[in-house]
């Protein structure tokens, strides 16, 4: 089985999150990035349905070389090879765009993205590689399991799951309890420095999105605490400031 994980390169949760130039661009100065958690869980799946010689693992991001430690983390916890996409990730569409156009040949029987990124959030990028390539794609993805080339996919739903049976190839988002994150161990972080990390162009695609600026949202106001014994106070406080009776 050959696997392909899309991970991206964010912020560390801690990050205190500060903007430059106008408000227009994230101030990365003195930030941690790290492999984006969703994304680390869809490598662990991906190494556990390979692992004991069943297939090859490989890794894409979209980034500049500032990303290649996070690729070389990625490597070390169990990937086989790598590629970097050399550009700055304008949009979904754009990083859609080039791992579609990278894996369009390379006759991979699995993509892993994870959910979303943390740091936009947008859960784009599994259903764009899929239409992109004209191959199934499935969020939110909670166990993905093979007999064969057919795999069964928990799929989760409002209110539930769904479960779907799907053959080779197509595209999925990973979310919590698809798999267990995988600490790199000594021999892993040895040998990532010496497997394939391969740098490709961009292609030119356009976007579909643009960022106008940002903002941080407005602190939170300090909360008053009403004793358990006056009910009557907390009512007038929920209809005279609260508004909400």
């Amino acid at each position: 089985m050959k696997v392909l994980v899309c991970v991206s390169n964010v912020p560390d949760t801690t990050t205190k999150v500060t903007f430059t130039n106008d408000n227009m661009e994230f101030n990365t100065a003195g930030v941690q990035f790290i492999i984006n958690p969703y994304d680390e869980i869809a490598l662990a799946r991906a190494i556990e349905l390979t692992e004991g010689g069943k297939g090859t693992v490989t890794i894409v991001n979209v980034g500049k070389a500032d990303t290649e430690p996070t690729i070389r983390k990625a490597l070390a916890i169990g990937a086989d090879d790598a590629v970097r996409i050399d550009a700055t990730p304008s949009d979904a569409y754009f990083v859609s765009y080039n791992i579609a156009e990278y894996a369009r040949d390379k006759n991979f029987d699995l993509i892993l993205t994870g959910r979303e990124s943390i740091d936009y959030n947008g859960a784009q990028v599994a259903a764009m590689v899929g239409e992109f390539l004209d191959i199934p794609s499935f969020s939110i993805i909670k166990k993905v399991e093979f007999d064969g080339s057919i795999a069964t996919v928990d799929r989760e739903v409002e209110g539930g799951k769904e479960i779907i049976n799907v053959s080779t190839p197509f595209v999925a988002g990973c979310a919590e309890g698809v798999a267990a994150a995988r600490i790199p161990n000594m021999r892993g972080i040895m040998s990532a420095r010496t497997k394939r990390l391969e740098v490709i162009a961009a292609l030119e695609s356009g976007q579909s999105t643009r960022i106008i600026k940002y903002e941080v949202p407005p602190q939170r106001s300090t909360v008053k605490i009403i004793p358990a014994d006056e009910v009557g106070k907390l009512v007038e406080l929920l209809h005279s400031e609260a508004k909400v009776i």
